[in-house]
């Protein structure tokens, strides 16, 4: 497994983004699954993965398949007592940083429990203020 991979298993459950941005290419794309919007950069990313990290609990990978710069991780886990599972699609760059994450996810429930749990996180924490415009 690549080494930013095995990294990320363990660092992203923690909801650390001091950690997590260690991971990160500067011009990082994330696309969560709560809405077709997409966040740029390192540090709007571990921010909004720092949250996520928060949110879930009972989080686990459960398989972990890819190789080179394109990578699959399926997980599972809870938004408050509702199960969810889903897939985080990786790209690598060059330098083997994360340069894309991509986040498929259901039910549609606990989607829309995420995207609340995400909007209340994200409406308290002033950080989110400047990144707004990292929103395309």
């Amino acid at each position: 497994m690549h080494p930013t991979i095995s990294r990320m298993v363990v660092v992203v459950a923690q909801g650390d983004d001091s950690k997590i941005a260690e991971l990160l290419a500067d011009d990082v794309r994330f696309l969560p699954p709560t809405y077709y919007a997409t966040w740029t950069g390192r540090e709007a990313v571990a921010a909004v993965l720092g949250h996520v990290g928060q949110v879930f609990t009972d989080f686990t990978y459960r398989r972990i398949m890819g190789e080179g710069k394109d990578w699959a991780l399926e997980f599972q886990c809870k938004v408050g007592d509702l199960d969810a599972v889903g897939v985080d699609l990786i790209k690598l760059n060059d330098e083997g940083l994360i340069e894309t994450f991509e986040v498929a996810m259901r039910p549609y429930k606990s989607v829309g429990a995420l995207r609340e749990a995400m909007n209340a996180r994200v409406g308290t924490d002033a950080r989110f203020l400047k990144f707004r415009e990292a929103l395309s």
